[in-house]
């Protein structure tokens, strides 16, 4: 694919990433105007949500908020648009990582709590939720600092703490989250979410965290990219669109 901010090619998946930024703050990823998604678009160049000149949070996401940039955030954005200001979170993370398609930052209430209380995000719960089970168990790592990642010095820092993880928490800050799609990105940020908000829950109930035993993790099937990816964003989809909040024609 030649990329070019006004190909054609390019449309269905700046839809993809318009729909998923309106999907994470319908479901509680994001509440305002922060949080960012962002798509490789071959190996020197992204798509990635901007704030427009009619910006009104990512509840509201447009495809035309999606723009392409190279992985040194040159391109050419129409009048009134800006990169987010932590597009090095994405840049970074897909100059290192080539097996990811798609980068998610979001700053979930639960996943920062949980962060700035020290509870480790543990595979605690199984058959409830496999996919965030099985997130967990392979091992969520928190970065400690609490800034701003606006320079490719910091994302380092914060990529070199993830390391080869699918979820990464920024301590005091939020998450990032990869996946070999979007919409893989997205889930497993919902699931980041599901894990930290169990974690809080048991603690407030008195509980301690413990993981489930490795012979109940062995016996949790992996279903599946078509159930565990395909189907579920097919229901947060249908979700967004019961809430009048599916892309439609914009």
């Amino acid at each position: 694919m030649t990329a070019s901010e006004g190909s054609a090619d390019l449309a269905p998946l700046r839809r993809d990433v318009a729909r998923a930024c309106r999907v994470m703050a319908h479901r509680g990823l994001v509440d305002d105007i922060l949080g960012h998604v962002s798509a490789r678009v071959g190996p020197e160049h992204l798509l990635v949500r901007c704030r427009g000149p009619r910006e009104r949070g990512l509840r509201w996401t447009e495809a035309a908020d999606v723009h392409l940039v190279d992985l040194d955030g040159r391109g050419e954005l129409p009048e009134g648009y800006a990169l987010p200001n932590e597009l090095a979170i994405h840049t970074e993370l897909l100059r290192r990582r080539p097996e990811v398609a798609a980068v998610v930052h979001a700053h979930p209430e639960a996943v920062v709590v949980a962060g700035l209380a020290g509870l480790a995000l543990l595979p605690v719960f199984g058959a409830f939720n496999i996919p965030a089970t099985r997130l967990a168990a392979a091992g969520i790592p928190t970065w400690g600092r609490s800034v701003l990642v606006r320079r490719r010095d910091l994302a380092a820092e914060m990529a070199d703490a993830m390391g080869e993880a699918r979820a990464c928490v920024l301590r005091g800050h939020g998450l990032v989250t990869v996946g070999a799609s979007v919409a893989e990105a997205v889930l497993a940020a919902l699931d980041v979410q599901t894990l930290a908000r169990i974690a809080l829950r048991v603690v407030e109930a008195g509980g301690r965290l413990e993981a489930i035993p490795p012979e109940d993790l062995a016996e949790l099937p992996d279903l599946g990219t078509g159930f565990n990816v395909e189907v579920l964003w097919r229901h947060h989809v249908e979700h967004l669109a019961a809430a009048g909040l599916d892309l439609g024609d914009a």
